[in-house]
């Protein structure tokens, strides 16, 4: 075992499907019939074709692990089908050295109505394990798995955490050379998952490993190279995963207001955030600096109070902050502006966005709702994943 050594390799490898079963069965016919061998032949889409992947080159050594991301539908799956040998592609050609262990979809490779222990057997002569070598790990397959009690069970009677205990520790515990894992961890309860991360660190060193998850922070903690793929095609190939991730979140940043609730009692004409720098269509703030909003709106009714509360979300869309409330006494078709400062903001480097209420002040009862209005970039050179980056003094006394 080589510390380094190449272990998969991805060389131009595309794939294409048809939207329609009928018309994707008379394809195949007249392939079968013409023999279609040629290059050219494969790479030109035929009406109703499109490539679920294309173009895709990788290498991956012992002890790395590549991370991919992409929205659903950017072919991350059909990518790793064809790693697994699931599928074949079009073009292209995947060289992969050792075994392979998969973990690309709940209950693939599971035959439901074998037993936990059967199954076990059954995916290790898949990988190309002995019998005996099997029997050496089993324990700790089923220790892994915490399943103990229901390893005699028909996998078919497993739930979905169950099925993912098993055929992550079958995947894991047999030591393969490529490892594969598909966004199936997401499904398993936070104990188990900390405990697969805990196990994927063991083992990479002497592994390969693809993996594919919508969890920025995990393809951050393990991964050491990235792909992004957006409507099968790489948008981003390299190590640095900071740069990898920040494409991700500026890809699917939605720029248009989002309005969730809206009573018509005023209208929202404006809402900008004042920097002195805009860096890829972000207002940008330094860390420590001051954030400030303009917003403008006109009321439609008199004598009412409203409550203005403005939220903090982070790039995964998760309330982070809230600024202060603040209360004002409506007049019927006027129009209003609100100067909103925040002084030295510390939220950690990366990119956030507002959502704005408006609610009643004596009711609570909300008026206006828009989500994702608008969206800013904290400038630090310390990337780091808590949403906040506190100031703080030391002092070291001997």
């Amino acid at each position: 075992m080589t510390e380094g050594e190449l272990l998969l390799k991805v060389e131009n490898v595309s794939k294409k499907f048809c939207k329609d079963l009928k018309t994707s069965l008379w394809y195949g016919i007249k392939d079968l019939i013409s023999g279609v061998s040629s290059s050219n032949k494969e790479r030109i889409l035929r009406p109703k074709e499109f490539w679920a992947v294309k173009d895709i080159n990788f290498e991956l050594k012992r002890g790395e692990c590549l991370g991919l991301i992409g929205h659903n539908g950017a072919g991350k799956s059909t990518l790793l089908k064809i790693l697994n040998g699931l599928i074949k592609p079009d073009s292209g050609q995947v060289t992969i050295k050792g075994r392979v262990g998969a973990l690309i979809e709940l209950g693939a490779g599971f035959n439901p109505i074998l037993s936990g222990r059967e199954n076990i057997y059954n995916n290790g002569a898949i990988l190309g394990f002995t019998r005996k070598e099997i029997d050496d790990k089993l324990e700790d397959i089923i220790d892994f798995a915490e399943i103990r009690e229901f390893i005699d069970m028909p996998v078919q009677n497993y739930s979905s955490g169950m099925k993912v205990r098993l055929g992550f520790a079958v995947a894991a515990q047999m030591e393969p050379d490529v490892l594969i894992i598909d966004e199936v961890l997401a499904v398993g309860d936070l104990g188990f998952t900390l405990k697969c991360f805990k196990t994927i660190d063991t083992i990479l060193p002497n592994t390969a490993v693809v993996f594919v998850s919508h969890s920025m922070p995990m393809v951050s903690r393990i991964c050491n190279k990235i792909i992004l793929m957006e409507n099968g095609e790489p948008k981003y190939v390299g190590e640095d995963i900071g740069e990898g991730i920040d494409k991700y979140y500026s890809r699917f940043t939605n720029n248009n207001s989002n309005v969730v609730f809206d009573d018509n009692s005023l209208t929202l004409d404006s809402f900008k955030i004042k920097t002195e720098s805009v860096i890829n269509g972000f207002p940008v703030i330094n860390w420590g600096g001051n954030l400030k909003l303009d917003i403008n709106f006109t009321t439609k009714i008199k004598k009412e109070t409203f409550c203005i509360v403005i939220i903090i979300s982070d790039k995964e869309q998760r309330p982070i902050a809230m600024l202060q409330e603040s209360q004002f006494n409506s007049i019927e078709n006027k129009s209003m502006r609100v100067l909103v400062d925040v002084s030295d903001l510390q939220l950690s480097k990366g990119l956030y966005n507002f959502n704005l209420v408006m609610k009643s002040g004596m009711t609570n009862e909300p008026r206006l709702r828009i989500n994702n209005i608008g969206e800013f970039q904290v400038i630090h050179e310390k990337e780091v994943w808590q949403p906040f980056l506190l100031r703080a003094t030391y002092d070291f006394i001997s």
